[in-house]
């Protein structure tokens, strides 16, 4: 069975605030720690009223700190926006501190509007086109020093910090797989091209000396509760937020809204059907049947599970519930 990770976008709700919602996260990576998933990464985004995450490395070392053998990381760092040496230094301080447990997923994407991308971008002529090459050269900065060399990342140098390919594209895909990097694939938010990237990843895939075959992490939103009626309710606050942002009022997570879906315009009914299709949102039961049927149709070695839920003591019994299905199946298994 494919294990279980959490990735979480340190929502920020409606009459609450960041120090919140930060302390949200630490608590539910101490759950998720007692109940055995394997790792906890947050996310880049800026400009983002709803997300508290924007300062990725910092709330990385919050949770570390916070726990003590869950793997931590970033889901992702967005490269474009940094110096790879600024990253390398992050990363490898991280990873001084906490030796063993540090992940870092990159990806090529913003993470935000572009009128923000351009306040953030440390160079306007780069941006993504250099995305490759800003990987090796992050990469590099994690290899033990030569003689002589003058450019280094301290720390950093010599952490051997895994570093994860990010993407919603075959353009990722086809990165992961030159490079023989583990791949993790945005699904949970943008599923329409995963099939034809996983295809693509593992047939290219060449074996490097951090991987020998192919690795797929694939990100699904899993809503549990007690009911699949009071699981349906605590998915529309994901709904609203998706419908909010991609109609350009992104705010702070709302709370649920009873018949929220069925009271949607047909354009946007349709819009979340595509982009929140790999979610599954149910009671126990309904839960294991979907991670089940989730895992066997694609192949994932791990699943990246999100949930966007309003109260925070829903969203931990969620993930209570993921973890006590996840393990009968791999019991049956």
């Amino acid at each position: 069975m494919a294990a279980l990770s959490v990735l979480d976008l340190s929502p920020i709700v409606e009459g609450s605030d960041a120090s919140r919602s930060l302390a949200n996260s630490l608590d539910l990576a101490r759950h998720a720690e007692r109940l055995g998933y394997k790792r906890y990464w947050l996310a880049e985004h800026h400009n983002m009223p709803g997300i508290a995450s924007a300062a990725t490395a910092v709330v990385i070392g919050h949770v570390a700190g916070g726990t003590r053998t869950i793997r931590v990381g970033a889901g992702g760092i967005m490269l474009p926006n940094h110096s790879p040496l600024v990253i390398a230094e992050q990363f490898g301080t991280l990873a001084a501190l906490y030796p063993g447990r540090i992940d870092l997923g990159i990806g090529r994407a913003p993470g935000t509007d572009m009128g923000t991308a351009r306040a953030l971008r440390r160079n306007l002529e780069a941006g993504v086109d250099n995305f490759p090459q800003d990987v090796i050269e992050l990469m590099g900065y994690f290899q033990p020093a030569e003689e002589g060399q003058r450019l280094r990342a301290v720390p950093g140098e010599g952490q051997n910090v895994p570093v994860w390919i990010l993407g919603s594209s075959l353009y990722g895909a086809q990165l992961a797989a030159m490079l023989g990097l583990p791949y993790a694939f945005a699904s949970h938010f943008a599923p329409a091209e995963l099939d034809q990237a996983l295809d693509i990843y593992r047939s290219r895939f060449q074996p490097s000396e951090q991987l020998d075959k192919p690795y797929a992490m694939l990100g699904l939103n899993v809503f549990a509760a007690a009911t699949d009626a009071e699981a349906r309710l605590l998915f529309t606050s994901l709904q609203q937020a998706f419908v909010n942002l991609r109609t350009g009022r992104p705010g702070k997570l709302p709370p649920p809204v009873e018949g929220y879906e069925r009271d949607l315009d047909p354009v946007a009914r349709i819009m979340l059907g595509q982009a929140l299709s790999c979610a599954v949102v149910g009671s126990a039961e309904t839960v294991r049947q979907g991670i089940d049927a989730f895992v066997r149709r694609t192949g994932a070695d791990e699943l990246m599970v999100t949930a966007q839920i309003f109260d925070h003591a829903a969203r931990v019994r969620s993930f209570e519930i993921l973890a006590d299905a996840h393990k009968s199946l791999a019991q049956a298994a």
